[in-house]
């Protein structure tokens, strides 16, 4: 039986596919490679925006497995009930945890340390110098203790800190300590120097940080997020940091991109990357590798890894 997998990456860039499937390249270019009812396998073409991840999917009658390469799959979740029965939808966990650790970590520092003023300071050719906070002995709140949650702890580890607590959708005992559930945050929150969100983006999560998370946060307490814009109230966050009172560091943003113009940008306090926790040189070796393990389970009839939910169950 002869089908065809979707790839955002011409087949012959990667070694080891397995000999069968009709590979069809397609990033999300106006037109398709091919008809999207013989597609078996789609493989989400990665950091496009708007209609581009669900745009064949209503046309996808013999999709089998829906591949994500993100961790989050909330840019496919409006296509899911386009999709028949049976679909397998899995995400790229592992393939982003050491670059968004990385990303998260440094967004820490940066702002801790002043590094955006410092940056600024040498452009007028300023010496500005002066105390500036330091991570060690601080406490860190990491919440949405996944994959990329433990590998921020992996990396904060050296540092010094007097503790850090974990929160995810329900409690857990890990080799680190106890992962405390979301219902915790109320009393956690006050506790925490730095407060780091790693969560993803679902009806539960969406807005989760709003003006009565940011109010329980400490006096001077700095928000990181790496996980979703819309996780955060922006409207509420702009009036904590307006205020003085809260520091953030963002990589994601609602709305995103955000828009010439935006208060948020000039926001006292805040210092801002553009989504760039993924896109890095650990990202093709590591997507490559994802696929190419995906397709021989698929071809061999192994179980997948990543999956997630199945459509119609």
């Amino acid at each position: 039986m002869t089908y065809e997998v979707w790839l955002p990456f011409r087949a012959d860039e990667i070694d080891g596919l397995p000999e069968g499937p009709d590979y069809r390249y397609w990033n999300g270019e106006d037109d398709f490679p091919a008809d999207p009812a013989d597609c078996a396998f789609y493989v989400v073409p990665y950091m496009k925006g708007g209609d581009v991840p669900v745009r064949p999917l209503a046309g996808m009658t013999s999709l089998k497995v829906l591949q994500t390469l993100s961790a989050g799959i909330d840019h496919v979740q409006p296509g899911l009930r386009l999709l028949p029965d049976g679909v397998q939808l899995c995400n790229a966990r592992g393939v982003h945890d050491a670059s968004t650790a990385e990303l998260a970590l440094t967004l820490i520092l940066a702002s801790l340390r002043g590094i955006p003023d410092f940056v600024r300071g040498q452009d007028r050719e300023e010496w500005r110098s002066g105390f500036r906070p330091a991570l060690a002995d601080r406490s860190v709140l990491i919440v949405g203790y996944g994959a990329v949650g433990s590998a921020i702890e992996d990396r904060l580890a050296p540092f010094e800190l007097a503790r850090v607590a974990r929160v995810a959708r329900s409690a857990r005992e890990t080799a680190r300590g106890p992962v405390h559930p979301i219902t915790s945050l109320p009393q956690l929150l006050p506790d925490a120097d730095v407060v780091v969100l790693v969560t993803p983006l679902t009806e539960e999560t969406k807005g989760l940080v709003d003006a009565g998370f940011l109010a329980r946060m400490k006096d001077g307490a700095l928000l990181v997020n790496v996980a979703r814009g819309g996780v955060v109230d922006t409207g509420a966050l702009l009036a904590e940091l307006e205020s003085g009172r809260l520091r953030a560091a963002l990589d994601v943003t609602d709305p995103e991109p955000l828009p010439a113009g935006h208060p948020l940008w000039h926001a006292p306090g805040v210092l801002i990357s553009p989504h760039v926790g993924g896109p890095t040189s650990a990202f093709l070796p590591r997507a490559h590798r994802l696929l190419v393990d995906q397709l021989n389970r698929f071809v061999n009839r192994e179980p997948l890894r990543n999956v997630l939910l199945t459509t119609g169950s």
